[in-house]
């Protein structure tokens, strides 16, 4: 469900990023809108990654811009900002959800989830009570207590999707959500996190090598070699 076709929610122009001598990104023009699920597909070692670390102001491109366009509120163009700011961004209107899910092995799955609340001043009761309702929506009902190690891949990763989800992000960014699981794991996660963020209008950049994942996408494009090609398919 695309909610905003005109003006993007983020644009990344004339983007360059090397590291070293190797150039991961030479030149990328993309338009983000709001309310997209966009598959990034490529390669191993493609950029795709980068673009994503881009975009969402991990990395700070060497060249080229990176505008994020937050609802009702002027543009902001994130290689301008400063860290704190960015730190601040990626706190409270950007989610990510990684590979390996990189949950803290010592905290339960509701306090890992309650995590980005508790840093952003939320009351902790108030953060348990929107992480637990928020586990239970991902099929996780009873289970805050666990800890990671005491979870399945699939459920920990749903676990990850959780904390990614409980600030109510404008922005989603996976890197390879699903890399790590097996294919029955791998629908179940992908199904529930789309119906989160559909619901909720959250626009979704998610890396993937896999074209299985991608058709859960709106759009896809690829990276290849640091240069993006134009999306290939786009679902009615």
């Amino acid at each position: 469900m695309i909610t905003d076709t005109t003006t993007p929610i983020l644009s990344a122009r004339a983007l360059q990023h090397s590291f070293g001598p190797t150039e991961a990104l030479r030149g990328i023009d993309l338009d983000v809108h709001a309310g997209e699920v966009l598959a990034v597909m490529g390669p191993s070692g493609s950029g795709k990654s980068t673009l994503l670390h881009c975009l969402a102001g991990v990395l700070t491109p060497d060249a080229g811009s990176v505008t994020y366009r937050p609802a009702g509120l002027d543009p902001l163009e994130l290689s301008s900002l400063r860290e704190p700011r960015r730190s601040r961004l990626r706190l409270k209107e950007f989610g990510f959800v990684f590979q390996f899910g990189q949950l803290l092995p010592e905290l339960t799955a509701v306090d890992n989830v309650s995590l980005p609340l508790l840093l952003d001043g939320v009351s902790r009761p108030e953060a348990l009570r929107k992480s637990a309702n928020l586990l239970e929506q991902l099929g996780l009902g009873g289970m805050g207590g666990k800890l990671p190690g005491e979870l399945s891949g699939g459920q920990a990763q749903r676990v990850a999707v959780a904390r990614a989800l409980v600030t109510s992000p404008a922005v989603l960014f996976a890197d390879e959500p699903t890399g790590a699981l097996d294919s029955l794991a791998s629908e179940n996660v992908l199904t529930l996190m789309l119906e989160l963020v559909r619901q909720a209008g959250t626009t979704v950049v998610m890396i993937t090598h896999d074209a299985r994942t991608a058709a859960y996408a709106d759009r896809e494009v690829v990276v290849r070699d640091g240069v993006l090609g134009a999306g290939y398919r786009v679902s009615p």
